[in-house]
């Protein structure tokens, strides 16, 4: 699968990138990729999507299909369409860390180029962060609520097409997923891979205890059984029940868990845990899905209810209570120029810039400041330089090492921004001294 689809991306790319090339305009650009506000239900977000980001602008091409599609349109000159012909991506980019929460106003990818190459990189840029970055922060959130209890993705058949559910599933991962059902990513990515049954399969056997005896020898590596399909509890009874025959035969074959998809789970749980108990069956795992969010998994969690795993799908796949953000991808200097847009509720701070945040002493996130790149801050400064004349410096990270990264960030937040409801205090954010005197005399000189 292409990252790199050219003709992913708006018809006023394309126009604007013509008129630049008409008018010889091929001076540096920076445009700079930040959200403007967060939603009210989110007190911070996670970036991710950076690999994908560099592997479409290192493989960006316009092969002849393309052209000929865009020469029909009778909109572009044959100049035009020969310069797109030879087009490679030749800039520039400074990106925060894929795992780095962040907030609004501060920019976490920077594109510089001659201003037609990153025009035209504008769309599909947005595309490819915005969506795992909304996924990422989704994840964030499950995991802060879940603790150690393991999460996997299960949202691929509610995900909005196979694109977006492959890269929710990596997106999920990097948030503090521990594993996916969507095999493709597992493949793709080398996320763990996780699964049970679906209630058919018990509904085409004559009766759930055949159904359990021949899904468990299926997998002698260890089966989860869906128990939910008829009598929760009674089907908790047979699989405890399968569970000693298994092992009075011995070999490898176990019951490794079983899993309730419906109704009141808090109650289910609690039947389920004391019937395995009771049953001398306490190596069980339970594992509960079934229209599950952060805000679910937060009260199952607090009210002590024995869940081990939790399977979470189309509140994850979707991000179902804020699934788009206000993210922008804005010039910000041409020319060598410092750029800034005015208009009302759109504001942007200009010149390139910087981020830099500063910690307490056990690396507790304190506060950031956005600057100019050329000022001298306290603190770590969060935008990097991954890409060069066109060419990624490194290969992308593991992903499990950007999701350890992602833990340790998002476990240093504030104390009152990793809580689920809206925090009560302002974002961690500053405006240094010089980026508001530079915001103030590009106005004056525009006025």
């Amino acid at each position: 699968m292409s990252l790199a689809r050219p003709l992913l991306l708006d018809l006023y790319q394309l126009t604007m990138a013509q008129a630049y090339f008409e008018l010889g305009m091929d001076d540096l650009a920076s445009f700079e990729l930040f959200v403007r506000s967060l939603p009210r239900v989110r007190n911070f977000l996670v970036a991710a999507g950076l690999a994908q980001a560099l592997e479409y602008l290192e493989g960006l091409r316009f092969g002849p299909e393309e052209i000929d599609y865009l020469a029909s349109l009778g909109k572009f000159s044959s100049a035009f369409l020969e310069h797109l012909r030879g087009f490679r991506f030749s800039g520039s980019v400074h990106a925060m860390p894929e795992g780095t929460p962040f907030f609004a106003q501060e920019p976490i990818l920077r594109v510089t180029a001659p201003i037609l190459e990153a025009q035209l990189a504008e769309s599909r840029i947005l595309n490819i962060v915005h969506f795992q970055t909304v996924i990422a922060t989704k994840a964030a959130r499950c995991a802060l609520a879940a603790g150690d209890r393991q999460l996997v993705d299960f949202g691929l058949r509610r995900a909005h097409e196979a694109d977006a559910g492959l890269y929710a599933a990596r997106a999920a991962f990097i948030g503090g997923f521990h594993g996916t059902a969507t095999v493709e990513a597992g493949r793709r990515f080398g996320i763990a891979l996780s699964g049970t049954m679906a209630h058919s399969f018990i509904e085409a056997h004559q009766s759930e205890e055949g159904a359990f005896r021949d899904f468990a020898a299926s997998y002698p590596s260890g089966a989860t059984l869906l128990i939910d399909t008829y009598d929760t509890e009674r089907a908790a009874r047979r699989a405890a029940a399968l569970a000693h025959e298994l092992r009075k035969r011995g070999g490898s074959h176990q019951i490794r868990a079983v899993r309730i998809d419906s109704g009141d789970l808090a109650k289910a749980c609690r039947a389920v845990r004391g019937i395995l108990d009771a049953l001398n069956c306490r190596d069980i795992e339970i594992v509960v899905s079934g229209g599950l969010d952060e805000h679910s998994i937060e009260a199952l969690v607090s009210g002590a209810v024995p869940v081990d795993a939790f399977g979470i799908g189309t509140a994850l796949d979707v991000s179902a209570d804020a699934p788009a953000l206000d993210m922008a991808y804005k010039l910000e200097e041409y020319a060598g120029k410092a750029r800034r847009k005015r208009s009302p509720g759109k504001a942007t701070w200009p010149g390139v810039k910087q981020v830099f945040r500063e910690r307490g002493p056990e690396r507790e996130i304190v506060r950031d400041r956005v600057a100019l790149a050329t000022e001298v801050c306290p603190g770590e400064a969060l935008l990097a330089e991954v890409m060069l004349e066109g060419r990624r410096l490194a290969p992308p990270l593991p992903l499990e090492q950007i999701r350890a990264y992602c833990l340790r960030e998002v476990c240093a937040l504030p104390r009152e921004l990793k809580k689920l409801e809206q925090a009560s205090g302002a974002e961690p954010v500053q405006i240094s001294a010089a980026l508001q005197a530079l915001a103030a005399r590009l106005d004056a000189e525009t006025n």
